[in-house]
């Protein structure tokens, strides 16, 4: 008898590609939508990235590379580590996969036996949980508030670690909430995974994109010990407006990343050589054109939040990095206008993008009901129409 594996019976489709997909297939019928649905910038690549893919075409740099990613890119990886995070890597404790989402994907696949327990907060990114649940783990899922900025406090996670707890997941900065950790609740929840002898999945994709004069802090960076149990997750995706591009990496135990390499091994093998190519040139060449991004978006977080003050109802805590605010619009939930009952975050959704023609992502996905995430990669031309059409909406 034919059947399918349980572990695609287990799994939920990524809530934000499902409704991106509708947004697109409304605009492709001339429906004019604004679109706050997309994780990604919508800056071009910068040319000198682009010159360089360019230039490995025409050289043929076209076949395969190592597994887990060519020396070059390795080497200029552990010099990004270096210099922006202070933390010394052999290119042997490096693997370059095909987008951060593949490297968590990896590392979880790696470290994780059937039983074992993986910490993180909610709200959380989407794939996580289900990531969790591929590699046969168990997601323990810690709530938080706006009151706590969206972040998991140490005495929560010392609460919640068992004998059962492989790994615990820090995103800082966030994806859906733009929240970023405290520094000092970073050094604490080291201390925790040290003692307890866990590891840590520290994402940091968004590191890049702070406001307010915000330092990153990588937490492998406080101790040789945290450092020895942590792998750090970036990539190039956000930095440098490459989402498409697929290249992600991580830095971490020496005999993890092997594992990781060998796991890769047999699903895609390397990362596009051409896109590995590209890589190199994001890393070490100018970065004036991270800045110049991380500046619009600033300006574009500032104008969000404003727009936001206006509308009764609707509460949020102020981003601090990425590009997303999440939104609480549950004051509104089962009101009836225009003859619709709105009925949870799928409810508003619906309504905003059929009446309001706005495109947004529901934070049921995420584990947070009462919330919207919107990303506000997009221009203040915009973010100001979208806001005009969610403020009227609300006001009917």
């Amino acid at each position: 008898m034919l059947s399918l594996a349980q572990r695609g019976e287990k799994v939920a489709p990524s809530s934000t590609l499902a409704i991106t997909a509708q947004i697109n297939a409304m605009q492709a019928e001339g429906i004019d939508v604004v679109k706050f649905g997309a994780g990604e910038p919508d800056f071009d690549t910068p040319d000198y990235i682009k010159e360089a893919a360019i230039a490995a075409i025409n050289e043929g740099f076209t076949k395969y590379t190592a597994v887990s990613g060519m020396p070059e890119l390795k080497e200029a990886i552990v010099e990004k580590f270096k210099r922006d995070n202070g933390l010394a890597y052999k290119p042997a404790q490096v693997i370059v996969s095909c987008g951060a989402k593949h490297t968590i994907y990896n590392i979880l696949q790696a470290i994780c036996n059937p039983g074992d327990e993986v910490i993180f907060c909610a709200p959380y990114w989407v794939s996580y949980p289900e990531m969790v649940t591929l590699a046969d783990a168990t997601s323990i899922v810690i709530e938080t508030t706006p009151a706590q900025n969206f972040c998991m406090s140490p005495e929560q996670i010392e609460s919640a670690v068992t004998d059962k707890t492989k790994a615990i997941i820090i995103n800082s900065p966030s994806n859906p909430t733009g929240t970023v950790y405290d520094v000092e609740a970073l050094r604490q929840i080291a201390e925790i995974a040290v003692k307890h002898r866990c590891y840590v999945i520290s994402d940091e994709i968004y590191e890049s994109l702070l406001y307010d004069g915000l330092k990153h802090q990588s937490i492998a960076s406080f101790s040789e010990e945290i450092k020895e149990i942590t792998f750090v997750v970036n990539g190039v995706s956000k930095a440098y407006s490459m989402t498409g591009w697929r290249i992600g990496y991580t830095a971490g135990p020496e005999k993890a990343i092997s594992a990781m390499s060998r796991i890769q091994s047999h699903s895609t093998s390397n990362p596009t050589s051409i896109a590995q190519k590209a890589a190199v040139a994001a890393l070490t060449g100018p970065q004036t054109a991270v800045e110049t991004m991380r500046q619009a978006f600033e300006e574009r977080r500032n104008a969000i939040c404003q727009r936001f003050d206006e509308i009764d109802g609707v509460t949020y805590v102020k981003p601090q990095g990425a590009f997303y605010i999440f939104p609480d619009f549950s004051a509104h939930y089962g009101r009836t206008i225009k003859g619709r009952r709105i009925d949870g975050c799928m409810g508003m959704k619906t309504y905003l993008l059929e009446d309001a023609r706005v495109g947004v992502i529901p934070g049921n996905g995420s584990g947070a009901d009462k919330h919207l995430r919107l990303s506000f990669a997009t221009s203040l031309e915009e973010i100001n129409r979208g806001l005009d059409r969610i403020k009227g909406a609300l006001e009917r």
